[in-house]
């Protein structure tokens, strides 16, 4: 008989703040993520509810991409929920990059709330013979 899995709701985890100091407090939380391999590529996958897509950031900078997402407020000014899953409050979240990532060469898509990163592995060299001259 197979094993079977439940599935459960994951509680919303706050992000550690950014180095240096901050000069507003802000909490970030961090978006749930599946990362899963292919031949070509990594792929990140995000939930990233009530954000939109001007409002994400995606960087790369000394081997670590940063991912942030910030919400607009006002859709949520006088809302009184029944019953909510997750907090408002903008997202973030870094992966250190390995040598075997194209930072050239990675893309993103947003839909329904979900970003999907693609991680282009780097292309190996083809084994070839050098002739000499």
């Amino acid at each position: 008989m197979a094993d079977s899995q439940t599935l459960e709701v994951q509680e919303k985890k706050e992000a550690a703040p950014r180095g240096g100091e901050q000069t507003k407090p802000a909490r970030y939380f961090v978006p749930v993520t599946d990362i899963y391999e292919t031949d070509q590529a990594l792929v990140v996958v995000m939930e990233m509810p009530g954000v939109d897509r001007k409002d994400i950031d995606i960087r790369i900078e000394e081997d670590v991409l940063r991912v942030e997402g910030r919400i607009d407020h006002a859709k949520y000014d006088g809302m009184e929920p029944l019953y909510t899953e997750y907090s408002v409050g903008p997202f973030a979240r870094s992966f250190a990059l390995s040598h075997m990532i194209d930072q050239q060469r990675i893309d993103a898509a947003f839909t329904d709330g979900v970003l999907t990163l693609n991680l282009h592995k780097v292309q190996k060299a083809a084994p070839r013979r050098i002739e000499i001259g």
